[in-house]
């Protein structure tokens, strides 16, 4: 019987952090977070002001031919230094096809190892080794086999919050971006296991009407983003167009909400990739964007003369704030940390991850 796995103790902490940060839709100042939010570094990092950290980041990225991945809920200014900001399946293909020597990752541990895994002839590099994924945890690999025993044949679908380990052990990845793509590309005869996500996982059986089994996991920012919140806020801004992350726990109702009339008619369910696309082209002046609010800098940026309403205000994820300026001067200036899969783990896993980017 499928089960989502129990925090364990030491990253309960973690997940309960309270950020205090007023207002957080102001992520400009989430680059601000204190010391108690992130690992201590060297002296001279630290002495050093942000433009001259930028400075040196950029003669170490062109003396050691490096690239800078950062995903779309990074603090800004590290959005701002990277080479492509993007979210998980449009970094895995910037990692793939890059000619760089080392790659810094900035997001989280199962991203890394993703480049990793795809990339065995480069070094690749995360900031911080603490940037963990509570999604990621909610599986481990023994839980997999356990569970692929109860259903032997199934086509194991795992969505890239995974580890290494656990996408050794499927049949394909998916993102976001490409779920739905994924499972349709699957025989209609073959019975599913889908996992970890289970918000995702449901939106995938609506969209595609296939039955799956569906692991019990959740990311915690994202399962927090209530549909009453979302509610209120389309009532308050009738014009707004309605963005939605397939992760948020509001995701399932918003599509029931949507077809019985209780939510504007042009939301749309998203992953961070799309969401940008989507705005660039749309002719609405106003969005409520349901997902992370890193996200929103980017959107911002890009969308000057729009505006942006986050549907929480509090969907804050520690891990993904806790990369600096200093942690990726010192990642690039002594390779720290540098992130190996095992061989045989990594060559499982890299044929799950590739038939993912075939679909595309």
């Amino acid at each position: 019987m499928m089960a989502a796995r129990t925090i364990p103790v030491e990253r309960q902490v973690c997940y309960n952090v309270e950020l205090t940060i007023e207002k957080a839709v102001s992520i400009m100042s989430i680059d601000q977070l204190t010391s108690t939010q992130i690992v201590e570094t060297g002296p001279k990092a630290d002495s050093m002001s942000q433009e001259e950290l930028i400075e040196a980041i950029n003669q170490l990225r062109k003396e050691r031919n490096a690239v800078i991945l950062a995903h779309n809920y990074q603090i800004p200014v590290i959005q701002d230094i990277a080479d492509f900001t993007g979210d998980s399946l449009g970094l895995a293909r910037q990692a793939a096809k890059t000619d760089a020597d080392v790659i810094v990752f900035c997001g989280v541990h199962f991203m890394a190892e993703t480049a990793a895994i795809l990339c065995p002839d480069k070094k690749v590099l995360l900031p911080d080794l603490e940037a963990g994924c509570s999604l990621a945890d909610t599986i481990t690999v023994e839980q997999l086999r356990e569970w692929k025993k109860q259903h032997p044949g199934a086509v194991v679908v795992a969505y890239v919050n995974t580890s290494a380990a656990v996408k050794a052990e499927s049949d394909i990845c998916c993102t976001s971006s490409n779920a739905v793509e994924v499972v349709q590309a699957i025989p209609e005869d073959q019975e599913i296991l889908f996992l970890p996500d289970m918000f995702l996982g449901s939106y995938v059986e609506k969209m595609t009407g296939r039955k799956m089994h569906i692991w019990m996991g959740e990311c915690h920012v994202h399962a927090a983003i209530h549909p009453d919140e979302v509610q209120r806020l389309a009532e308050k801004h009738p014009e707004a167009e309605l963005l939605i992350h397939p992760e948020c726990g509001c995701s399932t109702s918003a599509m029931y909400e949507v077809a019985a009339g209780g939510l504007p008619s042009n939301t749309a369910l998203l992953s961070t990739g799309k969401m940008i696309k989507h705005v660039a082209q749309s002719p609405a002046e106003t969005f409520i964007v349901a997902t992370e609010v890193g996200i929103l800098h980017r959107l911002q940026q890009e969308n000057p003369a729009k505006r942006f309403v986050p549907a929480s205000e509090h969907a804050v994820c520690p891990f993904m704030k806790m990369i600096t300026l200093e942690k990726v001067y010192r990642s690039l200036k002594d390779d720290i940390y540098v992130i190996e899969v095992d061989p045989d783990t990594a060559a499982k896993a890299r044929r799950a991850i590739e038939r993912m980017l075939e679909i595309g």
